[in-house]
């Protein structure tokens, strides 16, 4: 029988690989401010029919598709990293939600990526958790959630399928891995393939390059592809930068793209806003393509 490795000795071994430099990092987060968003969505007032979208920050979207409302990655909290109690260690944001969870409203369905904190929050979900919510997540990742507390939990490998209200679900394969510490390497990290009524979108979780977004294409139109543009400096091997990102958004065939991972936590060396200028110098004539640009901004497609 395999062991988890959510006890106290993993946290001893990650604490003191990196506690002098984390400890620093932490004291300079303390004494920084915390941005406010630009633009802040009114969820709550969107329409029932057609695709609505909004970034809250970081790989949290609120998407609305024909009423059905989905929130992928949802971080909601001040700090991202290990829960010690009411305590998060870890990295602060650079930018505050651009909704809050008292206004958002419940939604149908949360799609998590895979287990890494700034994707995997457990404080935000503790505090989403409702019996009208259904959560898809990756294979060996609900041991995490308060599964008991949702209406329902499903795993997904890559290829699986899931019905979910008026959603189809299918999961992908990324270019990434999925354990949260240091050796629970079993647990899986997806990409996700959304389909509702008339809509399609794709939400790329966290990959490097791959071409396996050419096997979302089809006859059928992509609406839109949720694509992770930043950390690419000097973590490329395990993210995309915004060329490749957006790269992949045309092998999968998408009309428009909304960036996501970038802005929210300082997680690697490039400027906070290079991944957004890259992204629309590779887009050039089209830029337009890009649907959302700044925290809060609301995308709406009929």
């Amino acid at each position: 029988m395999q062991r988890r490795n959510t006890g106290v000795r993993p946290l001893a071994t990650f604490v003191y690989r990196v506690g002098p430099r984390l400890i620093r990092r932490l004291s300079e987060d303390a004494r920084r401010p915390v941005e406010s968003p630009r633009y802040s969505p009114n969820v709550a007032a969107w329409p029932d029919k057609g695709l609505q979208a909004t970034w809250v920050g970081h790989s949290t979207v609120i998407l609305r598709i024909d009423g059905f409302l989905i929130v992928t990655d949802p971080v909601f909290s001040r700090r991202i990293g290990i829960n010690l109690g009411p305590l998060t260690l870890g990295l602060k944001r650079l930018v505050e939600p651009a909704v809050s969870l008292a206004s958002l409203p419940v939604p149908d369905l949360i799609l998590l990526s895979h287990a890494h904190m700034d994707h995997f929050d457990l404080p935000s979900l503790r505090r989403l958790a409702n019996r009208g919510t259904t959560v898809v997540t990756a294979r060996n990742t609900r041991d995490l959630l308060r599964g008991k507390r949702y209406g329902a939990v499903h795993e997904l490998g890559w290829d699986e399928t899931v019905r979910v209200g008026a959603a189809t679900i299918r999961a992908f394969e990324v270019r990434h891995w999925g354990a949260r510490m240091q050796r629970d390497t079993q647990r899986g990290y997806n990409g996700y393939l959304i389909e509702a009524g008339r809509y399609r979108v794709v939400f790329g979780g966290d990959t490097a390059y791959t071409d396996r977004f050419r096997q979302v294409r089809s006859r059928k139109r992509l609406d839109l592809a949720l694509m992770p543009i930043g950390a690419y400096d000097p973590w490329i091997h395990a993210h995309c930068n915004p060329e490749q990102a957006l790269s992949m958004a045309n092998d999968a065939g998408a009309e428009f793209i909304l960036p996501v991972h970038h802005r929210t936590f300082q997680l690697s060396r490039e400027p906070a806003g290079e991944p957004m200028e890259r992204l629309l110098a590779a887009a050039g004539a089209s830029e337009d393509r890009v649907c959302v640009r700044d925290f809060g901004q609301e995308w709406h497609w009929d």
